[in-house]
């Protein structure tokens, strides 16, 4: 059985920045596409960044050039590295993980996704 385990949430003020964690496990994990979502309230679940099995990364345009997507294959864990916080960043942000077939795509999409985390809470305040 799939387990992630997200890490490194907390309050952060704007311009601040954060590393988040998420240890894997129950899985082969360099045959797994990695990615990181986020929520909010009311909202549906966002794309914040996705690393494929050969290390391509891809991430929306909300947060290019100020996040990091990382792992550790030897450590079945994957980083999200923040950086410039925002306001507007907070969220509960959630790892998600797929077995993938091909070694350098990525996904964006929630449903593409079939094993997740219980999220972990950033906060960012102005």
């Amino acid at each position: 059985q799939v387990q992630l385990v997200e890490s490194g949430g907390g309050l952060v003020q704007a311009g601040g920045s954060l590393r988040l964690s998420c240890a894997a496990s129950g899985l082969t994990f360099s045959m797994y596409t990695m990615a990181w979502f986020r929520q909010t309230p009311g909202k549906e679940r966002e794309f914040v960044a996705a690393i494929s099995r050969s290390g391509g990364r891809t991430y929306p345009d909300s947060v290019k050039g100020r996040f990091t997507i990382s792992k550790d294959n030897a450590k079945s864990t994957v980083f999200l590295q923040m950086n410039s916080l925002k306001p507007e960043d907070t969220a509960v942000y959630y790892c998600a993980a797929t077995q993938s077939w091909s070694g350098t795509r990525t996904y964006t999409r929630d449903n593409d996704y079939n094993a997740w985390g219980q999220g972990t809470q950033v906060t960012v305040s102005s």
